[in-house]
């Protein structure tokens, strides 16, 4: 019995579609005895996998597989691992995803992890398991990570599977009504990912580890036929497309557009700024009417010299991303930008360029989505990480450590335990983002109502204006009469 574990994520009510898992589930089918496990909806996941594996046969191959991400996954993950190893030490348990592929070496130096799956998991899966039952040499698996009495030891990347040779995902292994939600796209969204990894380097992201720089694409025909199954088969009237990019090809993304033009359906996708800036106009009408209705982009900063450091690409700038929203606006599509403050070596300066440059953004497109983090180093190199270090700042070296209270705080990416972002500058930012999310109240807000809007914009706007934004205890008051949301990254 395989039992594919997805930790918990996000807050009840959110779940999104284990993607990963279902995709690992296409390959088993037909081919293994297998049980999906989703940590947001289970109470105690660890109960329900020990039952599970109790009561497979012991002359079965028994496996525990996880798909991990730093936060809160993570956190979910390591107690669940150690309680079935210490409870089942015959099973073995395989990480794959995110953390596992750039941390193999930390995750494998624990008593309770016994394989990583790096980048790419269903074909390294499928051969792992062949082995485990059959015999054979570990060492012949490509992407896996292991370990014996003479170390750890990672094996070479295996060449990448097409997505179109995958099997398509078995929703019908889940309950679609649990992973079905209402948001701003639709009243029932589901998601797809249509695409795995980037082709861009940029240094402050996990990514670049997981796909190295490749990119591997649905056909334009495949994801028509997802979306029109999400559609027909479940009701689906939005669908977010949970690509790491999905739009890295102007003509794959013009012909989607094309193909699911009838549907009448909402979508949501994340692309980069200077890929976006380079569509013609004609493709932007194509995905308006096709109903695009938010994409989300990394802006990052506010400074065209942190942009550089973080090795966001020639082309990236502060101007182009104004002239994108500019773009967006005439095209009814919302931009949802994210940014990430604080960069050593200057904190305080990178938060008031990139404050000030929110403020042009707002001017040029007031429906812009604004999210806010503080820099917390991901990827293993870069510029910006050997400034994090300078200060003081090492990654945890234990699972422990990483899965810890304090460092779970520093995975929130809100500034928390980072020795170079001194209280003010974490401060500044949370009063900022309070007043800019008065001013220019969230467009996601469904239940925010007009003369609630207007109030929150009359009481904000002489803050704004002066950019005074300490204390605002009146707008403090108001977020304790009637919550208004925070804007938060609609697809993750």
């Amino acid at each position: 019995m395989i039992v594919l574990y997805n930790p918990l994520s996000t807050t009840p009510g959110k779940q999104p579609l284990p993607l990963s898992l279902m995709s690992l589930a296409a390959v088993l089918e037909g081919k293994e005895r297998f049980r999906l496990v989703d940590g947001n909806l289970e109470r105690d996941p660890s109960a329900v996998i020990l039952e599970i594996l109790r009561d497979a046969p012991r002359n079965e191959v028994n496996v525990l597989a996880t798909t991990v991400m730093p936060g809160p996954q993570l956190s979910q993950a390591v107690p669940v691992a150690r309680e079935v190893k210490s409870s089942l030490p015959h099973v073995p348990i395989v990480w794959g995803g995110y953390f596992p592929t750039q941390h193999a070496d930390t995750v494998l130096a624990s008593d309770f992890v016994d394989f990583v799956v790096r980048s790419q998991g269903e074909m390294a899966l499928l051969d792992l398991l062949r082995i485990l039952r059959s015999g054979g040499a570990l060492s012949n698996v490509g992407n896996l990570s292991w370990k014996d009495e003479r170390g750890v030891h990672h094996n070479p990347l295996r060449p990448p599977t097409p997505l179109d040779d995958l099997p398509d995902l078995p929703y019908h292994l889940v309950s679609m009504e649990d992973y079905l939600h209402a948001d701003y796209l639709g009243s029932r969204t589901a998601a797809h990912s249509s695409s795995f990894g980037c082709p861009f380097a940029c240094n402050f992201c996990a990514v670049v580890a997981m796909s190295n720089r490749r990119w591997l694409a649905q056909s334009s025909s495949r994801v028509e036929g997802a979306v029109r199954h999400l559609a027909r088969t479940y009701g689906a009237d939005a669908v977010q497309m949970h690509d790491m990019d999905f739009f890295v090809s102007e003509a794959r993304t013009a012909e989607i557009a094309d193909r699911i033009a009838d549907l009448g359906i909402h979508w949501w996708g994340l692309g980069r700024v200077d890929t976006l800036s380079g569509y013609a106009e004609e493709t932007f009408r194509r995905m308006a009417r096709s109903g695009l209705k938010m994409i989300f982009s990394g802006a990052e900063s506010g400074s065209d010299e942190t942009l550089a450091r973080m090795n966001k690409g020639g082309a990236a700038s502060t101007e182009l991303t104004l002239e994108l929203v500019r773009r967006f606006r005439g095209h009814g599509i919302v931009p949802e930008l994210s940014f990430v403050l604080g960069a050593p070596p200057d904190p305080e300066g990178d938060t008031r360029l990139t404050f000030e440059f929110i403020r042009k953004l707002k001017k040029v497109n007031p429906a812009t989505e604004v999210i806010l983090y503080l820099y917390t180093p991901v990827a293993l190199e870069g510029e910006l990480l050997e400034e994090a270090r300078k200060s003081g700042f090492t990654f945890p070296e234990t699972l422990e450590e990483w899965a810890s209270g304090d460092f779970r705080l520093v995975s929130l990416r809100r500034g928390e335990r980072l020795p170079w972002i001194q209280p003010k500058v974490r401060r500044r930012v949370r009063d900022f983002e309070r007043v800019l999310n008065a001013f220019y109240p969230t467009t996601t807000d469904r239940k925010l109502t007009r003369p609630r809007r207007a109030l929150l914009r009359a009481a904000s706007s002489w803050r704004y204006a002066l950019e005074l934004y300490g204390g605002s205890y009146e707008l403090r008051l108001l977020q304790s009469v009637f919550r208004y949301q925070r804007p938060e990254t609609t697809g993750f």
